[in-house]
């Protein structure tokens, strides 16, 4: 139910775009009373007053603590992808019991491994034609990653404004896969605005990303590398490439026969293997095989999409023309092309990283050694990049006194960098392997979240 569409926009008043804050008691597909704390509404940015761009966004209230927990803007990938699947399919209280679900009727269940357990997470959708968020003017409904950023920092202090008991609680900007190009811009933003003296001051303590796209031609690039670590090409094709493409696999010169040959080999290779997880059966986009995960994605466009769901979530009636999981017209490939509603203008984030190791902040980087869409190889080129001294090296974590996966910790200053792989995890890593999602970012924020700036 994927559909392409350029930017979508509908003239809503204004006069109805005061934000308000709904409480969602209940949800279409879950039994009885939601067992925690859900608040759901419309956050607008936009110039001076005019708040052009209407931001829908999920509260939940940590489930522990709420009032000292921390709080987490969670920025969801894509760009395009609805704040709704995430919500429902990866750390959200709730989630999509797919055994016991069909299109017609959505069940829902209590997620064991949400995030929400130990912290409040704000999820929205951006930018404007995705999800239930839109514009009111054309003009407005055109984006890109720049002016993302700048938007997401709005958003932030406009509903930290909103909800002032929790400005002192430890503040984290947490993304996910191509967010990794706007997390550390607007963890930058965060710390620059606090540095002019806008208000309200926030407590922010660094920033999470979940197999990130940092740079848009060493990630793409490094899945070379990362094919012949998991024997996917053979040595033979790998020693050819090196020689002939000159470290290029992504925008080979088509003159150079060698290289193109090389590739085609590579190609071959690689066409059907699953780039979410390399384990994965490969889904065919014409013909998916039922068993495919991202069958079970399609259930979100149906729910999302009802009357009754709608009504629950306190969405503005004719504000949308449909909802889609994800707006394919802006979601990013290799080598995009600017289109007519979102220009990709940051090339790479790494500057961003390295600017940030001047503050006093904390950055938790998360990869799936199956991931074949951002390879840990690419992540570990950047972070190495950023010659940061090593605190602790390179060690096994464990959950359930198993390997869960591999980490290390940089530490210069007042700053700190620890990446992590998650063993046999693909690119959603809460989807693949949820507990050890939880487990690690559960640890690694009781180590860092204090009240305190000592």
């Amino acid at each position: 139910m994927e559909t392409n569409y350029l930017c979508i926009i509908f003239i809503f008043l204004l006069s109805s775009s005061s934000h308000a804050i709904s409480t969602v008691k209940n949800l279409p597909g879950f039994h009885g009373d939601l067992p925690f704390t859900l608040e759901t509404g419309y956050v607008g940015v936009g110039l001076e007053a005019e708040e052009e761009v209407q931001f829908f966004y999920y509260f939940v209230e940590s489930q522990r603590d709420p009032l000292n927990d921390p709080v987490l803007l969670y920025i969801t990938g894509g760009p395009g992808t609805s704040a709704f699947f995430p919500f429902l399919y990866q750390i959200g209280p709730v989630s999509i019991d797919l055994d016991n679900s069909t299109n017609e009727k959505v069940k829902l269940g209590l997620n064991p491994n949400s995030w929400t357990k130990t912290a409040n997470v704000i999820f929205f959708d951006l930018p404007a034609g995705t999800g239930y968020s839109y514009a009111t003017t054309y003009e407005a409904s055109k984006s890109s990653d720049s002016i993302l950023a700048q938007q997401s920092y709005k958003f932030l202090i406009k509903w930290l404004e909103e909800h002032p008991r929790f400005i002192n609680n430890p503040l984290y900007i947490t993304g996910l896969s191509y967010m990794g190009i706007l997390v550390p811009v607007v963890t930058l933003e965060v710390y620059k605005g606090n540095e002019r003296g806008d208000q309200p001051q926030l407590n922010i303590k660094g920033y999470v990303i979940l197999s990130p796209l940092t740079n848009k031609f060493t990630d793409f690039n490094s899945r070379f590398e990362f094919a012949h670590r998991f024997a996917l090409i053979s040595d033979d094709i790998y020693e050819s490439a090196i020689q002939a493409c000159g470290g290029n696999y992504i925008n080979s010169d088509p003159e150079n026969a060698l290289c193109s040959s090389s590739l085609q080999r590579v190609n071959e290779c690689t066409s059907r293997i699953d780039s979410g997880n390399i384990l994965d059966p490969f889904c065919d986009a014409v013909d998916p095989d039922p068993s495919c995960r991202k069958t079970d994605a399609e259930y979100l466009d149906y729910y999302g999409n009802s009357e009754e769901v709608q009504k629950a979530l306190h969405i503005r009636l004719g504000s949308i023309e449909s909802f889609v999981k994800s707006n394919a017209t802006i979601h990013y490939d290799v080598n995009k092309e600017d289109t007519e509603c979102y220009s990709y203008d940051i090339f790479t984030s790494i500057v961003y990283h390295e600017t940030l190791t001047s503050k006093k902040c904390q950055a938790l980087i998360l990869s799936g050694d199956h991931d074949f869409t951002f390879p840990y190889v690419g992540v570990e080129q950047w972070i190495q990049f950023l010659n940061l001294p090593v605190e602790s090296p390179w060690s096994p974590w464990f959950v359930n006194n198993q390997v869960a996966g591999y980490r290390t910790k940089y530490v210069k200053n007042e700053y700190s960098l620890t990446y992590a792989t998650v063993k046999g995890s693909g690119h959603s890593i809460a989807l693949y392997k949820p507990e050890e999602a939880w487990t690690i970012l559960d640890g690694w924020l009781a180590s860092h979240s204090n009240f305190s700036d000592s």
